[in-house]
Parts: C-alpha cells; sequence; structure tokens
C-alpha cells in the first residue's frame, strides 16, 4: 500500500498546481500511515485497502477531467479546487482509522 499511498499524494501534486495552489508536502503521519496500517491489520486495514482504490480512481477520473479542460484553454483552477479539497477531506478520513498514536514519528533503528 505505501506505493500507491504516496502515488496518491504525488497525483494531488498535480491537482494543487491546476488550483493554483503551493505543491503540497507530505506530513510525517502520512508518511508513516502505511506502515501504521499494517501494523494495525484487520478491519482497519481492510477499510484503508478500500479507501485509498476509491480515492486513486476519484483522483484519476477527477486528473483525466481536469487536463481535458485545461488542454481546451478554459480554466481549470475552481474545479481542481474542488477535488483538492475532496482529496484533502478522504486522506484525512483516511489517516484517522490509523490506531491512536501510531502516526507519531518514530526513530530510525
Amino acid at each position: 500500500m505505501g506505493g500507491r499511498w504516496l502515488g496518491l499524494h504525488d497525483a494531488a501534486g498535480v491537482v494543487a498546481a491546476l488550483a493554483g495552489l503551493p505543491a503540497p508536502t507530505v506530513s510525517p503521519e502520512a508518511r508513516n500511515f502505511p506502515q501504521a496500517i499494517a501494523q494495525a491489520g484487520g478491519w482497519r486495514l481492510v477499510h484503508a485497502r478500500e479507501g485509498v482504490a476509491d480515492l486513486a480512481a476519484i483522483l484519476e477520473t477527477g486528473i483525466r477531467a481536469l487536463l481535458a479542460v485545461h488542454a481546451r484553454g478554459t480554466p481549470a483552477a475552481v474545479p481542481a479546487r474542488a477535488l483538492w479539497d475532496e482529496f484533502v477531506a478522504a486522506r484525512d478520513a483516511l489517516l484517522a482509522l490509523a490506531p491512536p498514536g501510531s502516526l507519531e514519528r518514530r526513530p530510525i533503528a
């Protein structure tokens, strides 16, 4: 899930650019999410996998539409901002699946 999770953040960077927003950074909590959710397992992992797949489908479809709008010379900032807001809400909901305290910075062993 780690690669796909980081790929979602890369795709969100495209959305942010089209929305005229600064390039987003991946927070330490978001970077720790794949490991934390894998360790949690069970229903949390099942819901996280489903949520990541759903978010990937939303972003893929949305970016395709935004690029088509942009290619026609139509401003895409407003719909891109709406897609960005959807990404942020979905990302935050996914992060909430992790057990409390599991997303905190971990020392490198």
